[in-house]
């Protein structure tokens, strides 16, 4: 009929989710493509769906189990992460297949009684390489701890080489298409690129080394695929090799050669600097893109810093220390643990400069590559200032290309 309905991904296995073309802030990242929910139905001798969705669209992931099939018939549910927007309507599908088993890792059921009363629930503990069968499909539980939770796992169904792969390979875009191929025609390739990018920068960065260990685990365990299926965004049908390979350059820390500007600026004096510093950047034949912290999200900045084999910050002392907005774009990142990149710092004072000092001892916390000294201007710039930027600018931009060549 008229409703939003089940997807087929191949062989009766279904897209149940929901889109939220609406969402904006997703935990204070900001999503401006919106995002999806996305959970799977195995239609089988004993049907089973995997993951449920954020609470507020439980009534549609529903309607998209009920045009497939009657959900008291689901026999078996795999949670394959806890995270509030992918299991808080567990509650109301359970109470439409009383008798279904949950299918959960071991620190999954703890985390899932701080949310439910599961007593009255059959749930079954999971570990890597258990396997359910549920008659024609064989279903592969990985465990992938900290990717991004305690909690997390991957199912991968065997005879489909489909691997259901939770939060990782996912991306905040809403979309009316469900696949790759499919976004690309109506969309663009590089438009879902930097949402892949986007993602990993803001929520996955830390876990590089995590996630070449699982996914050489992947191979290790030969497993084929074909297509693979995350809890957000675009499901990978035509090239799931090619995501493959973008989280190992990502997690390997990869980089272009460019530099970043972030800064902020209270009277335009540090915002005057970031004009002759990007010439110098320039006329050293490195690319470079300057970011105002409070005109542009935070996660937008992240994900220019993660691609940036090099930034600058630029800070106005304010009460001897950094401007706030500053310190928080630091704090933030210092959570996201970077690695191999290059960094200094410049601005504007007025008469007891601290924000430059501030921000190298918040690179040295991070081990970041240090680029000093920094670079700080009383007041306004002058024209023999401005020419300090520029020279601080080319000597970054040389220094960048030089820390850029270990990575080659």
């Amino acid at each position: 009929g008229g409703n939003m309905k089940a997807v087929e991904l191949k062989n009766g296995i279904f897209w149940v989710g929901a889109i939220d073309w609406a969402v904006r802030d997703f935990h204070g990242y900001v999503t401006q493509r919106g995002t999806t929910y996305n959970n799977y139905l195995i239609m089988d001798d004993e049907i089973t769906l995997l993951d449920t969705v954020k609470y507020d669209f439980a009534e549609i992931t529903i309607k998209n189990i009920k045009s497939v099939v009657e959900p008291s018939k689901i026999k078996h549910i795999v949670i394959n992460h806890i995270e509030n927007d992918h299991a808080t309507s567990l509650d109301k599908i359970m109470a439409l297949t009383p008798n279904a088993t949950i299918y959960i890792t071991e620190k999954g059921k703890k985390g899932l009684e701080r949310f439910f009363d599961i007593s009255k629930w059959n749930m079954k503990v999971v570990k890597t390489g258990d396997t359910l069968n549920i008659g024609k499909r064989t279903l592969l539980f990985l465990e992938t701890p900290m990717l991004h939770w305690p909690d997390s796992m991957m199912t991968y169904i065997k005879e489909d080489k489909v691997l259901i792969s939770q939060d990782a390979f996912g991306q905040h875009i809403a979309s009316a298409v469900r696949f790759d191929d499919e976004f690309v025609t109506c969309q663009s390739m590089s438009e879902l690129d930097d949402a892949v990018v986007d993602y990993y920068a803001n929520i996955l960065m830390p876990f590089g080394q995590l996630i070449k260990t699982k996914i050489a685990d992947i191979q290790k365990l030969g497993l084929e695929i074909d297509m693979i299926a995350p809890d957000h965004g675009i499901i990978w049908r035509s090239n799931p090799n090619k995501v493959l390979q973008m989280y190992l350059d990502m997690a390997n820390g990869r980089a272009n050669l460019n530099v970043s500007i972030i800064y902020d600026t209270m009277w335009h004096s540090t915002e005057y600097m970031t004009l002759p510093i990007m010439q110098g950047i320039k006329d050293e034949g490195v690319e470079c893109k300057v970011i105002k912290l409070r005109s542009t999200p935070m996660s937008d900045a992240i994900k220019e810093f993660w691609h940036s084999r090099g930034c600058l910050i630029g800070s106005p002392t304010l009460n001897n220390l950094m401007y706030p907005t500053v310190a928080e774009f630091l704090y933030h990142l210092r959570g996201l643990r970077p690695k191999n990149r290059i960094a200094g710092a410049f601005g504007s004072y007025g008469w007891g400069g601290g924000a430059v000092k501030e921000a190298y001892e918040e690179f040295k916390r991070m081990g970041l590559e240090i680029f000093e000294p920094g670079l700080q201007v009383l007041y306004k710039a002058s024209s023999e200032d401005e020419e300090k930027c520029y020279e601080f600018g080319r000597e970054f931009a040389r220094k960048t290309k030089e820390y850029h060549k270990k990575f080659e």
